[in-house]
């Protein structure tokens, strides 16, 4: 039986080990993985290996994977990854795994800055990327410091600014929490629609050179092939789209181009190495034949998955719709409840209060009783005192009567009983006097006692008050319980290929697109208000990259990925070559 080769291939987020004969070719290879992991939409893929050379270069879906130049070690390694891109990622890519893998592939260009991206995008990128991540952000859940082991931008972005890692986290979590309850697959889509209006977004670079010896760059993508300054990645001189392209051929380290237009002279550029000229092929005849399936009707395969996709759509709407309602109802309950809490503890409080006031009542209606007890008692001594004056004061007046009667009988005796009267006289209006003080005296006790009897029948009537208030705040309704709602691609290497002429007026449609941001306001206004921010907080004494130099340019002339491409494809393919030889 023949030895069995151990195969590792590293997809974006993980890694997938296959035995393989020594007769296995890279379609089966192919095959195996796509299968793994669920993919229909393959023709975007392919599998990357580093070469015996050191050069990254796709595996021939054609030839036994051991024929190939595979870099020898034990495992064999590959990397699964997007080769082609296409046009417009909201219109083409159908599954969520496809658009998952191209977004944690453009996001990982992005961060390691093969990609190209402004500051203030990158931070906006970073906000839909932990959406994709994290979902809706929730201040429960996402504390302080959940982004704390994430790398959210290009390190060029931390070093140009005046922020901490602590800073930039703060305002990449207010953008998030900006994104409400976006979904997920949403979330990478906006991601991916803002990255494809990115320069270097989907671009191969190939150092070339035109007859003259001129070190140069040609770009391949979804649209074409644009030829650019050796240093400018950003910014192409020159542009063919796919559809003014006839034939392709190369020769040793000559590459060959025939325009459809007969009139104009063969695009010929050299190349290094002829391994180089061999993919420059490869991603040639890709790019042409996704270029030109998106400009036919859809295969019945591509039907059957976005009549999927649309069904799968509409249900995840109605899903989403279901948790809205689930998460408002939570939320209402959870309103209620916290009411209703309040209102409890309110009550609480209410009570200990009354029952405060209770015992303060309490305490001051025995004082008041008390006191009432002590002026009944000093009110009945002042009567029995009142009542002895008044008996005494009526026995001198009887004695006193006597003696004036004794007086009259003898005169002899008169002289010597008024002295007596006189001071029985005095003695009397003593009394008398005593008599309505002690008469004054009992009026007040009698006063007080009555005011009394009154505080005590008002702190009654504050008591009943208070026990009614007490029994309504006891009847108060029961706190209702919060209920938990949980909620292949195998394109062959040759030395010539004719491309289909299949096309129409329509088919250039790409010159005239604009980026997102100019056709959602909204963005537009948020882009903006970052950039706004950051060149405030830009540090002056780190300098500028030469991209960032580009990009400023750009901006400043009014350039933007589409404008550039529309321009560079002016005028006739002849004017073109012959400005292309130029350089």
């Amino acid at each position: 039986m023949p030895k069995s080769i151990t195969v590792r291939v590293t997809t974006m987020d993980a890694e997938l080990e296959f035995a393989i004969q020594s007769s296995t070719t890279g379609k089966e290879l192919f095959e195996q993985v796509t299968k793994t992991i669920g993919l229909r939409e393959v023709w975007y893929f392919g599998l990357q290996y580093t070469d015996t050379k050191g050069y990254t270069t796709w595996l021939n879906l054609k030839k036994k994977v051991t024929h190939q130049d595979v870099k020898k070690e034990a495992p064999l390694q590959f990397k699964f990854r997007a080769k082609f891109h296409p046009e417009d990622v909201a219109e083409e890519l159908i599954q969520p795994i496809t658009q998952r893998l191209f977004f944690m592939q453009v996001r990982d260009g992005i961060l390691t800055d093969e990609i190209y991206c402004p500051p203030e995008t990158s931070v906006l990128l970073a906000s839909y990327a932990v959406q994709a991540k994290y979902s809706t952000f929730n201040d429960d859940k996402h504390k302080s410091g959940y982004l704390s082991n994430e790398k959210l931008l290009p390190q060029r972005v931390y070093d140009q600014h005046k922020m901490t890692k602590q800073q930039w986290e703060e305002r990449i979590q207010t953008w998030h929490a900006e994104h409400g309850s976006m979904a997920r697959e949403d979330a990478m889509i906006e991601y991916l629609k803002i990255a494809q209006d990115l320069e270097m977004y989907g671009v191969n670079y190939f150092e070339i050179q035109n007859k003259k010896k001129t070190h140069l760059l040609l770009g391949v993508d979804a649209l074409g092939l644009n030829v650019y300054e050796k240093q400018d990645k950003l910014t192409p001189k020159i542009g063919f789209p796919w559809s003014e392209i006839r034939n392709i051929s190369f020769s040793d380290k000559k590459f060959t181009i025939k325009p459809i237009d007969k009139k104009a002279p063969d695009f010929v550029f050299f190349v290094e190495r002829l391994r180089i000229n061999k993919r420059i092929l490869a991603l040639c005849m890709g790019n042409h034949e996704l270029y030109m399936r998106r400009r036919k009707p859809d295969s019945i395969e591509v039907q059957q998955m976005k009549a999927q996709q649309r069904e799968d759509k509409i249900q995840k709407e109605l899903d989403k719709t279901l948790l809205e309602n689930e998460r408002k109802k939570l939320q209402s309950e959870r309103e209620k409840f916290e009411r209703l809490e309040k209102a409890n503890k309110d009550l609480e409080r209410r009570l200990e209060e009354f029952q405060h006031a209770n015992a303060q009542l309490q305490a001051d209606l025995k004082e008041r009783r008390q006191a009432f007890q002590e002026l009944t008692a000093d009110k009945e001594r002042a009567e029995k005192e009142k009542q002895k004056i008044e008996e005494q004061r009526m026995e001198a007046e009887t004695e006193a009567r006597a003696l004036q009667e004794r007086a009259n009988e003898s005169e002899s005796q008169k002289a010597d009983l008024e002295e007596v009267i006189n001071a029985k006289l005095h003695l009397i209006e003593s009394l008398k006097e005593i008599e309505a003080q002690k008469e004054q005296e009992a009026v007040e006790w009698r006063q007080k006692a009555a005011e009394a009897e009154e505080e005590s029948r008002l702190k009654e009537v504050e008591m009943e008050e208070l026990r009614a208030q007490q029994a309504e705040a006891m009847s108060a309704p029961p706190v209702v319980e919060m209920r938990n709602l949980m909620a292949e691609n195998g394109n062959d290497e040759g030395d010539g290929n004719d491309l289909s002429q299949d096309f129409n007026e329509n088919d250039r449609n790409e010159e005239n697109r604009v980026t997102e941001s100019e056709k959602n306001k909204e963005l537009q206004r948020q882009l903006e208000a970052l950039k706004g921010q950051l060149t405030e907080l830009r540090d002056t004494n780190i300098t500028t990259t030469t991209n960032d130099q580009l990009h400023i340019e750009n901006v400043r002339a009014g350039r933007d990925k589409y404008k550039t491409l529309k321009q560079i494809r002016s005028g006739n393919t002849k004017h073109r070559i012959d400005e292309f030889e130029m350089l």
